[in-house]
């Protein structure tokens, strides 16, 4: 459908988000993922919001476009702790809320999570689940399933006969992050954001964003610059994580997939078109340099064991990128000196973004 002939009620969407002059101007740093998603909220809610960030918005060497997306509060659990689990909760149900009302479609399921290991890797399969058993709620018990090697090839056809069962954790969920970032950038150009491409910010304050030309002033300023805020936040520190993306035909999955190691979990997130995104490496490192040899050869070994067919995948790109993380591991909303920060969400940034968003939206608003 063209724009000339969108009927009346899209029309009538789009005329009620005019921002509003007597909402507040908020300046934003930041256009990843935080920032996209908070700008969108904010323009929907009536105000008058700038984005500014020192990349382009098709950038893709970004924490937001090195990832898998994948939305799993319970499989997430065995290496974080509550506060984590409540916000992936949180931000599942808001996920399929937020989607649809963007204009253009993105890629989402909630179809679950199987989990395998290979024989000689049995215990790490068995800790994970005491894990789960053991820190997840009462209430949550029952979406951990047990499979045995028939209920796991009825579950994912694919894997039948190469491992003797594994977990089932249901509910949980994917989407494709190419594909929520465009989108969010359609709508943020739909909405009137004044988006600041490749425009770096030299320092945030209160009621303004100093950049190397020009000092822009607003109602409220927000810090969403993950590892960019470090001169604002002294204990927040990058986490090298890389992931590959892979074309292959002879396979088809019908869920995300982690496969269990004594060193690493990989995960293997199917997309539309037999392509996936394989990951695992979590490094303690602030090198943001292109994907190593190591980590290519892990990742591809680890991802030929869980299918030999994957020995022809095709290598679409290889990425790498910092993810903000704090000293525990949780993601934050703060004001330090009258800049609202949310920053630390680490590797839990689709897992956790919606509620936190949804968090600040209610203090730059609401609060008194």
């Amino acid at each position: 459908m063209t724009c000339k002939s969108r009927p009346k009620s899209f029309a009538k969407a789009e005329a009620r988000f005019i921002p509003d002059m007597n909402h507040p101007s908020i300046g934003i740093a930041g256009a990843g993922l935080a920032g996209r998603l908070l700008a969108w909220r904010l323009a929907r809610a009536g105000c008058r919001v700038s984005l500014f960030d020192a990349k382009h918005r098709d950038a893709l060497d970004t924490a937001s476009q090195t990832a898998a997306a994948m939305l799993s509060p319970l499989a997430e659990l065995a290496v974080s702790d509550d506060a984590v689990f409540e916000l992936g909760q949180r931000s599942l149900a808001l996920w399929p809320q937020y989607l649809a009302q963007l204009t253009r479609p993105v890629y989402f399921r909630q179809d679950g999570t199987v989990v395998v290991a290979h024989t000689q890797d049995g215990a790490s399969l068995e800790h994970f689940s005491r894990l789960l058993h053991h820190k997840l709620p009462a209430a949550c018990t029952a979406q951990v399933q047990t499979l045995d090697a028939a209920a796991l090839a009825q579950l994912e056809p694919t894997l039948a006969g190469r491992f003797h069962g594994g977990l089932y954790l249901a509910g949980e969920g994917q989407l494709a992050n190419d594909q929520l970032m465009a989108a969010l950038a359609f709508e943020l150009d739909r909405l009137g954001v004044q988006w600041h491409e490749g425009k770096a910010v030299q320092r945030l304050e209160p009621r303004s964003v100093v950049c190397p030309d020009q000092q822009h002033r607003f109602d409220m300023t927000v810090d969403a610059r993950g590892t960019g805020s470090k001169s604002q936040l002294p204990n927040l520190r990058g986490v090298r994580g890389e992931v590959l993306r892979v074309e292959c035909k002879g396979v088809t999955l019908q869920h995300p997939v982690r496969l269990m190691h004594p060193r690493y979990q990989l995960y293997v997130a199917p997309r539309p078109d037999h392509e996936f995104v394989v990951g695992a490496t979590e490094l303690e490192s602030e090198d943001a340099g292109p994907v190593t040899v190591r980590s290519v050869l892990e990742l591809a070994s680890a991802l030929h064991s869980l299918h030999p067919a994957f020995g022809e995948a095709r290598v679409l790109r290889m990425s790498a990128a910092l993810r903000p993380a704090l000293d525990d591991h949780r993601p934050k909303i703060e004001q330090r000196e009258g800049v609202w920060h949310i920053n630390g969400l680490y590797r839990h940034g689709y897992l956790c973004a919606p509620a936190l968003v949804d968090d600040l939206v209610g203090k730059l608003l609401h609060d008194d």
